[in-house]
């Protein structure tokens, strides 16, 4: 079973996500991902991966997102689509 994060990984998790989102946190605080689609569209070599993500259309509760996993050679490896909910 995985650790629980520390603090300061919790606070750099919420400062990706308000980044990510332009959400202000200190407004509504929960949130949850409604739907996630991944396809893997080519073998990831033994090495660092690098995503990509941009919001395709934010609105008020719900951020559509498409996010590219490439590899160390910038050759694609994987896309996802993301639904996620603050409220």
């Amino acid at each position: 079973m995985d650790e629980p994060l520390t603090e300061e990984q919790q606070l750099i998790h919420r400062q990706a996500l308000r980044a990510w989102s332009n959400h202000d946190f200190n407004k509504r605080t929960r949130a949850s991902t409604v739907g996630m689609t991944v396809q893997y569209v080519g073998a990831a070599k033994r090495a660092d991966r690098l995503c990509h993500a941009r919001t395709v259309r934010p609105r008020k509760e719900l951020i559509f997102a498409e996010i590219t996993g490439t590899d160390a050679d910038g050759e694609v490896v994987s896309h996802a689509v993301q639904t996620y909910r603050i409220a």
